[in-house]
């Protein structure tokens, strides 16, 4: 991948200002980010594109971030996905990490950790 083609990132979260805050750091960053309020919104958005990494809230109303990962490792899709959460727990970090996220963060961590893993994760300096 061009370092001039941006990076796709879905943010899936029901922390609208999260979501606004993220948003415009990833796109200051020179990616490209869709956010969505719930897991439900990411499935019905036929025109979605294909993302290069997904952002997803641990915790969210309806279908969690870790059903939704589930849901999408069981599809065959294989974007990287990290979590992120506002309740860090032992079992809610252990419960990510079986379903094989990339990182985990929460979400008063530096949002440059977060764009940095997201560059990683897509082979991207």
């Amino acid at each position: 991948m061009s370092s001039t083609t941006p990076l796709y990132v879905a943010i899936v979260d029901d922390d609208e200002s999260l979501c606004r805050s993220l948003a415009r750091l990833l796109r200051a960053s020179g990616m490209q980010p869709i956010t969505y309020a719930c897991a439900e919104a990411f499935l019905a958005d036929a025109k979605r594109p294909r993302f290069d990494c997904l952002v997803l809230d641990v915790q969210l109303d309806g279908m969690s971030g870790v059903e939704l990962a589930l849901q999408l490792v069981s599809e065959g899709r294989h974007a990287p996905f990290i979590f992120i959460t506002a309740h860090d727990d032992p079992e809610t970090r252990a419960g990510a990490q079986t379903v094989g996220c990339a990182a985990y963060f929460r979400k008063n961590d530096a949002g440059a950790d977060i764009v940095d893993t997201i560059r990683r994760l897509a082979g991207q300096p």
